[in-house]
């Protein structure tokens, strides 16, 4: 890299080339702008490509259009090794093709709500991009079957997938995404309303990895493919069923006794599911730490008791909710005094985000016991039910 002396500022003198790119690998890209706009000099610097290897522009989606990708793309080159475009409704597949020729050491792309891309899109990423292993098509309501067949050709190191809300989607297209990227270790599908039974089967067949998958609103799954899913996915830690309102214990059963790692359930409007299905569950993962049964109306305290019991790890609980409660529809703050502050204090923070009858609220640090001297009490409720006084009671201890 050569400069003219008109170019050579003091700092300029005494640092070494090398070293001033290292330091301006470590700026953003509005810093670098303007680091470009000094002289000469730092403009060469600064639009270095080596500097451009992660980009967001999340911060500037009402101005990005096609142009600029294809100016980033030229400028980066090879170093562009993450991009994100969340947001930038004005870039599509002509903008998104110069891109994947130019990138083609892309790893992590993000086009969740580039709503003009298509198919030509994921064609492009296929044939161009072989070491992506991160993409997220949230709401690219365009894509069908075809792109997902194109992405299993070429993409083949992928490892994570975002189609949430890609409603074209079927089980054809998953099949043929997942029998090229059996590497895959998270699949969101969250509003693909088509997927049915049978999608579950391929993937149980295929990915063998995954940790990671979400069917909420895939109100065609049943028991029987969900039982399929957990049978060859034992490695699962994170599964999201909220809105599969068909669902039984059958599912919770199975997951029960096939995936022991789980970590994450989310089961919000599944109402046939009931204490037995969660207390087998409770049972057999103790890795839980999250879990949302919201509107599962057949669970009683006996479900909080059992996973009192046998899940030490759990964080986050989002219990059932009457929907007739008039405090469902108001928010609830817990009562208490600096005394029983200082009496109670918690060995692990329990985020309980529902009181028990609907209201919300999040706790505080040693601020919730229904043991301590004066009890805290919800303002719709003269007590608490029994199976929230022994999930605290593990929670809290005295000080």
């Amino acid at each position: 890299m050569v400069f003219s002396n008109n170019d050579e500022g003091l700092i300029n003198k005494k640092l070494p080339k090398e070293l001033l790119l290292r330091i301006f690998s470590f700026l953003d890209i509005v810093t670098l702008c303007r680091c470009a706009q000094i002289s000469k000099a730092w403009n060469i610097l600064a639009l270095d490509g080596s500097n451009w290897q992660r980009i967001d522009l999340f911060n500037f989606q009402t101005d990005v259009e096609g142009r600029v990708v294809e100016n980033i793309s030229k400028r980066c080159g090879g170093f562009l090794r993450k991009l994100s475009l969340r947001g930038c409704i004005g870039v599509g597949d002509s903008s998104l093709k110069t891109f994947a020729q130019n990138c083609r050491n892309i790893e992590h792309l993000n086009l969740n709500g580039c709503t003009k891309i298509t198919d030509s899109t994921c064609y492009s990423l296929s044939r161009f991009c072989s070491k992506l292993k991160h993409l997220d098509l949230t709401s690219c309501v365009s894509i069908t079957n075809s792109s997902l067949k194109g992405i299993s050709e070429g993409c083949r190191h992928l490892e994570y997938l975002n189609l949430s809300w890609c409603d074209q989607i079927t089980k054809d297209g998953v099949e043929a995404l997942v029998r090229g990227c059996r590497g895959l270790r998270a699949l969101l599908l969250r509003g693909c309303t088509q997927l049915e039974d049978e999608a579950l089967k391929h993937i149980q067949n295929y990915c063998h990895e995954l940790v990671s998958l979400n069917l909420q609103s895939c109100s065609r799954v049943t028991d029987d493919g969900v039982v399929q899913l957990c049978r060859g996915c034992p490695r699962l830690q994170a599964l999201c069923l909220s809105g599969c309102g068909s669902l039984t214990d059958a599912s919770l059963t199975a997951l029960a006794l096939n995936c022991p790692r789980l970590q994450i359930l989310e089961a919000a409007r599944c109402s046939h599911l009931t204490d037995a299905g969660f207390t087998l569950l409770a049972r057999n993962c103790h890795d839980l730490e999250k879990m949302d049964l919201e509107e599962c109306i057949l669970i009683t305290d006996r479900t909080l008791t059992q996973l009192s019991i046998h899940c030490p790890k759990l964080q986050a609980l989002i219990p059932r909710l009457d929907p007739n409660s008039p405090a469902r529809r108001a928010p609830w703050t817990p009562h208490f005094t600096s005394k029983e502050a200082e009496v109670w204090s918690a060995s692990e923070t329990c985020h309980l985000q529902s009181c028990p009858d609907g209201g919300r609220f999040m706790t505080g640090r040693g601020l919730l016991c229904p043991l301590a001297p004066a009890p805290l009490l919800c303002p719709t409720w003269r007590s608490w039910p029994a199976g929230f006084c022994v999930f605290f009671r593990r929670q809290l201890v005295p000080v």
